[in-house]
């Protein structure tokens, strides 16, 4: 595996993919063999299909997830092992289009309030405020804020592109306490991980920021499926409630495309509820008694 973990690691860096999909991939081919028992380039079309089946029935995985593991095998087997690749041997699953969870301004509070401690709540208000994703925020460093121009500067985010987000007032503040009550102060990262690692000046693991979201949900009481793109969510949906537009919000949130940002259109209240039903526009006649409800 060492051979072939290297050749596809060269592979991914030759097309300049993210350290996040190369982390994946290479992480979907090693459970691959773990699971047939057998150095991956032994294994085919068969022993594919049985591993997407394992992946539904036993491992329960949805539709988007072994999606993912189907893509980082199509890459093994086409760009690294030099093989043909067969769309009807190994058709994707068809993904399920489903609204995500949004919480209220006034949930987004009780989930912010109810956070573990200081360095927790500034993690949420920074989701809020910002709609970064949580691997964005993680690698944010000290000299992404822009407390000249207000902006928090975002570098090589999902799909290597740099944007700009505004920066809040209030959050300002928020982090200026924060940096007041750090010590040691933060050298590159923004938020540096702990013990060991902040001495070496590492961002913060990811996981932390999900468990301490998901802790927060659950002492906030909210019944909510409750993770940090759920703050995403909300920044975008929130914006768009508020008179924001469109466009505006695909490139604060960094879309590559507009028909991703639109399903926020199904999602804001205020929207929906400015929209009449054609059923309000009939004159229609009231029913007379129905007489066999009498009897």
């Amino acid at each position: 595996m060492t051979h072939l973990r290297k050749t596809m690691l060269e592979e991914l860096q030759r097309r300049n993919l993210s350290k996040l999909t190369a982390e994946c991939y290479v992480r979907v081919v090693e459970e691959f063999s773990r699971y047939h028992h057998r150095a991956p380039d032994q294994l085919g079309p068969e022993q594919i299909r049985q591993y997407q089946a394992h992946l539904f029935t036993d491992r329960k995985l949805d539709a988007n997830t072994v999606a993912q593991h189907l893509s980082a095998l199509r890459f093994f087997f086409i760009k690294t092992l030099k093989r043909n690749w067969s769309v009807e041997e190994t058709p994707y699953p068809k993904r399920p289009i489903r609204l995500p969870d949004v919480l209220s301004p006034e949930e987004v509070e009780r989930l912010i309030d109810s956070a573990d401690s200081r360095l927790h709540r500034v993690w949420l208000l920074t989701l809020y405020a910002t709609g970064l994703r949580r691997e964005e925020l993680v690698r944010l460093k000290v000299s992404d804020i822009d407390s000249a121009r207000m902006v928090l500067h975002i570098h090589q985010g999902k799909g290597n592109q740099d944007r700009n987000v505004m920066l809040s007032p209030r959050l300002l503040e928020e982090l200026r306490e924060y940096w007041r009550w750090m010590n040691p102060k933060p050298k590159t990262y923004l938020f540096p991980g702990g013990g060991r690692a902040h001495a070496t000046d590492v961002p913060m693991s990811a996981k932390s920021v999900f468990h301490a979201v998901k802790n927060a949900a659950r002492r906030a009481g909210l019944r909510k499926r409750v993770h940090p793109h759920t703050l995403r969510h909300c920044f975008a949906t929130h914006l768009l409630a508020s008179g924001a537009d469109l466009r505006t919000i695909q490139l604060l949130l960094g879309h590559a495309d507009l028909k991703t940002t639109s399903r926020y259109l199904h999602l804001s209240e205020a929207r929906l509820k400015a929209t009449p039903s054609p059923l309000d526009a009939l004159t229609l006649v009231k029913p007379a008694k129905d007489r066999s409800q009498k009897r």
